[in-house]
């Protein structure tokens, strides 16, 4: 009787190979979804890849000699690409940037109490250059988003601030709205109030070449005052914070 059992619970060879075999393998990543999950997924997916497509498109253009689709659609172009993905050539420059360039920026704030304040003068270069020492992997923006903000204002304006080209107001209107986030950002009198209107200003100073090279640069600074801007509605109640 004993061996009857055991020979009736035992699994004949292979059958437990078989049920391994036929039993559904678990569904995973968007097919593990439920069908309104997927549709859902599918769609977003469908929208990224349209959104990329289009970016990669407009870069192109941007960069693209003059063409039929450039005349037509310039402006789209422009709107799309500048400031915020401004491509150049500049890394490959046979003569980079010898420059110290020094960002400033002071406020006028409109207190809790209905005064006006005036701030000292903040630099925001010195910001992005304590935050730049000894990391050792700075972001994009701490490298270069207010510089590529103040280049983009110095080559769009003249020696007397005044605008040259279409591209004038639109580079006032990117650098504004960055020193009015740093503002909110790191200032407490404008954090505690609202700004109604900031000064830009900067210093500028010639890196000295080194002793062997023959060149000959003025080390004395150059300074540069732009005139008050009224912030707007939108940024004033902190639409840029």
């Amino acid at each position: 009787m004993p061996a009857l059992a055991s020979r009736a619970g035992a699994v004949a060879p292979g059958a437990e190979s078989r049920s391994a075999q036929a039993a559904p393998r678990p569904r995973t990543g968007v097919a593990a979804l439920s069908p309104g999950y997927q549709v859902v997924a599918a769609l977003a997916l469908a929208v990224i890849a349209v959104a990329a497509c289009v970016h990669l498109l407009m870069v192109f253009l941007s960069l693209a000699p003059s063409n039929t689709v450039t005349k037509q659609h310039g402006k789209a172009i422009e709107e799309w690409v500048y400031p915020e993905f401004e491509q150049n050539w500049k890394l490959f420059a046979p003569n980079p940037l010898q420059q110290n360039i020094a960002v400033q920026v002071r406020a006028e704030v409109r207190t809790r109490d209905g005064g006006l304040l005036t701030t000292g003068w903040t630099d925001l270069s010195a910001q992005d250059g304590a935050a730049i020492d000894g990391n050792p992997a700075p972001s994009h923006t701490q490298q270069n988003e207010l510089r590529r903000a103040w280049d983009f204002f110095s080559a769009t304006h003249g020696a007397d601030n005044r605008a040259i080209g279409l591209r004038g107001s639109l580079s006032e209107q990117y650098l504004r709205r960055i020193v009015v986030m740093r503002l909110y950002r790191s200032d407490p009198a404008s954090r505690d109030g609202v700004i109604q209107r900031v000064q830009v200003r900067s210093t500028t100073t010639n890196v000295q070449p080194p002793p062997w090279s023959r060149e000959r640069v003025s080390g004395k600074p150059a300074y540069r005052l732009l005139p008050w801007w009224s912030v707007t509605s939108d940024e004033a109640a902190g639409g840029v914070r």
